[in-house]
């Protein structure tokens, strides 16, 4: 029987995979270890848009970014070596968020191997502590079937990455190959024991707190959860970095459970007698270097509820585990039917103190920042995707902004800086009908500033806030802490950011009031262009509570 099948080469057989795959953003850097695949994607416009960008550091942060928006794996294409060195920044956050992301690297021929030759790496050593899996294509006809597998990996379970080498001679190879349909997304599901064990210690709780976090989640679970939590008067937080798993606005939620926690909060989580913590990690950010939730046992009795098998023991000994996806897990728990009256008295008098830790306090300096962002807060749509990099400058974002709903929020978990600009571009060209706000430091911006070129080539409109004192933030703050007065390698010597922009062709503001920050933010948004507004703040204002001359004076005291 004659086949049908067309002959194609590896490059064109690759991008034919990722159609199948349903993927319509894919980011890189353009290499020539890779050119049959920019001859295939060539072939595959208008169906899926290959956005070029000007470092891998940035573009992996794009596709981290479309990863954890959409619930389908993220496209990054990188060339070796160097390239693969620059776009391991965006392996690491997918591995700690928990996001799907596949990234394919260009690679030696195979008659090259194990030779050292021009920028040849071994992928599987390189990635092999941040990827779920790492692996080389080495036969052209075999390509769907590993991107198929690359794609059910990167969904399986705990998200994360998956990194696939492509040796050059198989992508100019050629083979008459059948594409693979769309991979599953496979989850587990709660036993009927299991959900009769969680009734039966929450019926007995007389604190309970739920905790929600990670990846893997989609907004009607996220709606539903919520609204079974509201209806049984539960208290709920969300780890770090996670805050738009639920409306801030609901009487259930009670703050968020991450760095720079309100003192009342970590208290409430340290005291409850059931823990359930759904999707969430536990890791040091989200349980206070490990003091809020003791390890390895806990003094909570603690139900986590987690997608990777992995995860549940891995520090902490639950008294129940249950390895569950999130909506397998909430469609079971909505059949349970519980409230108490004790609960709603005390979810209402945490959420009226979250209310009370969101108000803007005092700082030093004619602008506020805090009271920027709170206007930000209550004046953004509702729809308004917010971005945020890593630095103290990020701490007024997760204590003053409330999030409104389901996918409205971006932050890398492990703290990598470089990432609020470039996801808010990837934000923009994912979602060009949705408002986007990016919120950067001064170092943080300038380790991906150069994507302001992506974001004016690919018309991407949105604000980014650059908030500029002049330093890195937070290693100052510990460095006064621990060494106070000694201040050495952290004083930043900055541009002019606002001409900064310009230059790429977007528009620029410089803000040094906090009465000038609306105008010029409206007029930011209505520019039409990428624009960025830099916010000058007093150095001393280094985080929400506190000054730097405060931290300075209380280490002096105690002797250091």
């Amino acid at each position: 029987m004659k086949s049908d099948l067309k002959t194609r080469h590896g490059g064109r057989i690759l991008a034919d995979a990722l159609l199948a795959q349903g993927v319509r953003h894919a980011f890189g850097v353009p290499g020539e270890s890779y050119l049959p695949v920019l001859d295939g994607l060539h072939d595959a416009q208008g169906k899926l848009q290959f956005i070029v960008c000007r470092q891998e550091g940035g573009a992996s942060y794009m596709a981290e970014a479309c990863g954890k928006l959409t619930g389908e794996p993220g496209v990054l294409f990188v060339t070796r070596g160097p390239g693969a060195a620059n776009g391991a920044i965006g392996v690491h956050t997918a591995f700690q968020d928990s996001t799907p992301m596949v990234v394919f690297i260009g690679q030696v021929p195979n008659d090259f191997a194990e030779r050292e030759a021009f920028q040849e790496m071994d992928y599987r050593r390189m990635y092999g502590q941040m990827a779920k899996w790492v692996a080389q294509i080495d036969r052209v006809e075999r390509i769907p079937e590993y991107v198929s597998r690359a794609f059910h990996t990167a969904m399986a379970g705990r998200p994360g990455p998956v990194v696939l080498a492509l040796p050059e001679d198989t992508l100019f190879a050629e083979a008459a190959v059948a594409d693979v349909p769309k991979a599953h997304r496979v989850r587990p599901a709660p036993s009927f024991r299991e959900m009769d064990s969680l009734k039966e210690l929450l019926e007995k709780a007389k604190k309970p707190f739920v905790l929600l976090g990670g990846g893997g989640w989609d907004g009607e679970t996220a709606r539903k959860l919520q609204k079974w939590i509201e209806n049984a008067g539960l208290p709920a937080g969300t780890s770090f970095r996670c805050q738009d798993l639920f409306d801030n606005r609901s009487p259930s939620y009670a703050g968020d459970v991450g760095i720079g926690i309100n003192p009342k909060l970590a208290e409430r989580v340290r005291e409850a007698d059931v823990l359930l913590v759904i999707g969430a990690r536990l890791g040091e950010m989200t349980t206070g270097a490990y003091t809020l939730v003791e390890a390895p046992l806990p003094k909570q009795t603690l139900v986590h509820v987690h997608a990777g098998a992995e995860e549940l023991g891995a520090v902490y000994r639950p008294a129940l585990a249950i390895n569950s996806g999130s909506a397998q897990f909430v469609h079971a728990l909505e059949k349970l039917s519980l409230r108490n009256a004790a609960w709603a008295s005390d979810t209402r008098a945490l959420h009226e103190n979250y209310l009370e830790w969101i108000k803007p306090q005092p700082m030093p300096g004619t602008l506020h920042y805090g009271e920027v962002i709170r206007w930000l807060s209550d004046r953004l749509p509702e729809n308004t995707l917010v971005a945020g990099g890593a630095g103290n400058f990020a701490g007024w974002l997760h204590r003053h902004f409330r999030y409104k709903g389901f996918r409205t929020q971006l932050g890398p978990s492990n703290g990598s800086m470089g990432y609020g600009f470039p996801a808010a571009v990837a934000a923009k060209l994912v979602h060009p009908e949705r408002p986007v706000l990016a919120v950067c430091g001064d170092g943080d911006f300038l380790m991906n500033g150069q994507e302001l070129a992506t974001a004016v080539q690919y018309g991407a409109a949105f604000v980014a806030l650059v908030v500029n004192n002049g330093q890195y933030g937070t290693i100052r703050m510990h460095q006064e802490r621990e060494y106070p007065g000694r201040v050495f390698g952290t004083g930043l010597a900055n541009p002019d950011f606002a001409a900064y922009a310009r230059a790429f062709g977007g528009h620029g503001e410089t803000v040094e009031r906090t009465e000038d920050f609306a105008p010029a933010f409206e007029r930011a948004s209505a520019s039409g262009k990428p624009a960025l507004v830099e916010l000058k703040i007093d150095p001393d204002a280094i985080t929400p509570a506190t000054t730097l001359s405060a931290i300075r004076e209380k280490a002096i005291k105690s002797g250091r």
